[in-house]
Formats: C-alpha cells, sequence, structure tokens
C-alpha cells in the first residue's frame, strides 16, 4: 500500500512539475523602459519602435526583436510610439537590453530631449574639448579628451537636427 501511495505521489508531482513559457506578449507590443541619472523617460511602456546608435552600429527594435545586449555610443535614441509620434533623445553613453520576451531597456549615463539642446552651448564645449585633446600631456588625458570630443561632436549634430 505504502508503493502504490508513493508512486501515485511521484506521479502527480511529476504532473505538478512540468515547464511552460511564459505567456507571449500580444503582437505587435514591445515594453520599453528608458532611464539615465537624470530622469525616467519611459517606465514599462508599449511602444512600436526604438531606433538606438550603438558601437556596433545603429539599429532599430521592433516587437519580437532578437535578445540582443549592446552599447551606447553617444548619438539620439529615436522612440516610436503607438500612436506614430516620435519621441528623440541624446544619449551619452550606457546600456541596450533587449529581452525574449519583447521588452527593452535602455539605460544611459546621461540623456537630454534634443528640444532642450543648446546648439551654441554644444559648439562652445565642442572647441574646449578640441582644445583639451590638442594639449593633453598623457594618455590618459588624451583618452578622456577625445571622450569629450566625439560627445561634443555628437551633441553639435543633434542640436543641429
Amino acid at each position: 500500500m505504502a508503493m502504490a501511495m508513493r508512486s501515485m505521489l511521484r506521479t502527480f508531482s511529476r504532473r505538478m512539475q512540468v515547464r511552460t513559457y511564459a505567456e507571449a506578449p500580444k503582437e505587435g507590443e514591445m515594453a520599453f523602459t528608458f532611464a539615465a541619472g537624470n530622469k525616467v523617460f519611459y517606465d514599462k511602456q508599449v511602444v512600436k519602435q526604438i531606433d538606438v546608435p550603438s558601437f556596433s552600429g545603429a539599429f532599430g527594435i521592433l516587437p519580437k526583436h532578437v535578445p540582443t545586449l549592446a552599447v551606447l555610443r553617444p548619438g539620439v535614441v529615436t522612440v516610436t510610439e503607438n500612436d506614430g509620434k516620435q519621441t528623440k533623445i541624446f544619449v551619452s553613453s550606457g546600456t541596450i537590453t533587449v529581452n525574449d520576451d519583447s521588452s527593452v531597456q535602455v539605460l544611459a549615463e546621461e540623456a537630454h530631449p534634443l528640444d532642450s539642446l543648446d546648439r551654441s552651448a554644444a559648439q562652445e564645449a565642442l572647441s574646449k574639448a578640441q582644445s583639451e585633446l590638442n594639449s593633453a600631456a598623457n594618455e590618459v588625458a588624451k583618452a578622456e579628451a577625445a571622450i569629450a570630443v566625439e560627445v561634443a561632436e555628437e551633441i553639435v549634430k543633434a542640436a543641429s537636427a
């Protein structure tokens, strides 16, 4: 009797341990989170498309995109919302994660909407960074100045768009 009971319990527990996949997102939906040290721009909001600049090249993300992990380069992230409205946000650096459940996270070091960028201040920052690069005394200073030049050039481009 004890053996029969154990057998029944094993069979029952095996049936209870069947693994299943998580519920798939609705067709055409992608949950998007975009945050920076200064602001949270999107928090699990459903969007249509995200275009990101990365060191491996700029790419667009749609629902059911292959899972990806990438490093942001300075540039503009474009978010197309479900109603077709586009939001453009400048990022200095950060990471992009595309998960297998179609959720996407962009975590930026710094991020600012394009309409808040000042072209003349960006041009001034670029000139200063270039002058620091030219006068850098060692390799560390040169590397830091080169990064500042790259970011400033991208801000000037973004502010001019």
